[in-house]
């Protein structure tokens, strides 16, 4: 598995991250998403709310595996 940097968007010029600068793959969502009751990073995908970059197989592994969900749930608590 790659690098993974996780990003939350709190406004305009504040994002919240999780992982190296450098990360092969990065994940990216608004606050307001991460943060809604039932959120699911799979779902957010596929509607287009989570923006993803890299590699496409490790993308849905760390949707699918449920690595994502707990990292992004991570950085919401802490906002």
């Amino acid at each position: 598995m790659s690098n993974v940097q996780y990003r939350v968007v709190v406004a305009k010029k504040d994002e919240r991250t999780d992982g190296p600068d450098d990360a092969d793959v990065v994940l990216a969502v608004p606050f307001a998403v991460a943060a809604a009751d039932g959120f699911d990073p799979a779902v957010a995908f596929m509607r287009g709310t989570l923006k993803a970059s890299g590699n496409t197989g490790e993308i849905l592994e760390l949707l699918r595996s449920g690595a994502a969900a707990e990292r992004i749930a991570g950085i919401v608590s802490s906002v």
